[in-house]
C-alpha cells in the first residue's frame, strides 16, 4: 500500500497543493511587480522540484514526485474555491492551507515524512521570499526580503512547529476532516 493510499482524493490534493500554498502565502504577502512575480513563480516550482526529487526522499515525497510526473488531474474534478478579495486574504487563506496539509500529513503519514514535508514547505516558502528583491525600482535598491514576507515565513514556522512548539491544528475543523465545510 502506498502513503498516497492513505488520503482521501481531497486530502491528497490538499496534500498536494501544501508546497505551492507556501510559496502563495509569501507571495501574497508582498506582492512584486511583473518580474519578481515571474521569479517567485520559478522559485516556487524550482523548489518543489528539487525537494520531492532529491536523495533520500520519503515514501511521501517520492508519491508526490509520481504525481508531479504523471498526468495532471482535470480541472473540473478539483475543489472549487471562491477566489479571494484581497491580498490580505489570499496570504491568509494559503497559511489555513498549510495549516490543513502539515495537519493532514502529521496524521496520516509517518513522522520521517511529516518532517520531510515540513521541510518542503519551509525551503518553497524561504527561496519564495528571496528570489525576487522588494520595494526597489527597476531591480535596484528595495530589500531582499520585505517586511511582509518575513511576516509571512514566521507565520509558516509557527505552523509548521519550527519556533519549538508542535505544527499548528487546523482550527476550521468539521466532522469531515480539516477545512471541511460540513
Amino acid at each position: 500500500m502506498s502513503v498516497k493510499d492513505s488520503f482521501t482524493p481531497d486530502e491528497w490534493f490538499k496534500v498536494m497543493t501544501g508546497p505551492g500554498r507556501a510559496g502563495a502565502a509569501v507571495v501574497a504577502a508582498s506582492p512584486s511587480g511583473v518580474t519578481g512575480l515571474v521569479a517567485e513563480a520559478q522559485a516556487i516550482a524550482s523548489a518543489i522540484r528539487g525537494e520531492v526529487s532529491g536523495a533520500g526522499r520519503t515514501p511521501l515525497l517520492e508519491a508526490m514526485a509520481a504525481d508531479l510526473m504523471g498526468t495532471p488531474p482535470d480541472a473540473r474534478d478539483r475543489p472549487q474555491e471562491e477566489r479571494a478579495r484581497t491580498m490580505e486574504e489570499a496570504r491568509a487563506r494559503s497559511i489555513d492551507a498549510v495549516r490543513q496539509a502539515v495537519w493532514l500529513v502529521s496524521s496520516k503519514a509517518g513522522p520521517e515524512d511529516a518532517d520531510a514535508y515540513r521541510r518542503l514547505l519551509w525551503t518553497v516558502a524561504e527561496r519564495t521570499a528571496e528570489a525576487a528583491r522588494e520595494g526597489g525600482f527597476l531591480g535596484i535598491g528595495g530589500e531582499q526580503i520585505s517586511e511582509g514576507e518575513r511576516t509571512a515565513l514566521g507565520e509558516l514556522r509557527s505552523v509548521l512547529g519550527m519556533d519549538g512548539g508542535s505544527p499548528e491544528t487546523p482550527t476550521n475543523m468539521g466532522p469531515g476532516g480539516p477545512g471541511s465545510s460540513s
